[in-house]
């Protein structure tokens, strides 16, 4: 599984309209084959700062089926007139946390 992240700077005053629009073109990301999940948040400090969480089953899911297609024009005919800049997308891989070691370990205090 990897994450796709994507910062979004929104222009300003325009985050309602945005967040409307969102949920219209929710659906054409969520369908696409390969892609396991879809989250968008919204900063508490920065409101027009949005964050797209989006979990594929690999990068090649996310490039082949979705920007590669005819849905990431549809996509961004949606959304991308909100946008101030192009968003930065970046993709992710979880790092295993692992057990926690017993209490025999100096690091943990009795």
């Amino acid at each position: 599984m990897v994450l796709e992240v994507a910062l979004i700077d929104i222009l300003p005053g325009s985050e309602e309209a945005f967040a409307a629009a969102y949920k219209i073109a929710h659906p054409i990301l969520a369908s696409t084959p390969g892609c396991r999940s879809v989250r968008m948040t919204r900063g508490v400090e920065s409101a027009s700062r949005f964050v797209l969480l989006v979990e594929w089953d690999s990068v090649e899911a996310h490039l082949e089926n979705f920007r590669n297609s005819e849905r990431f024009p549809q996509w961004r005919g949606f959304i991308g007139e909100f946008f101030a800049k192009p968003p930065l997308v970046e993709h992710f891989l979880d790092v295993p946390a692992g057990d926690r070691p017993g209490p025999d370990h100096d690091f943990f205090p009795q």
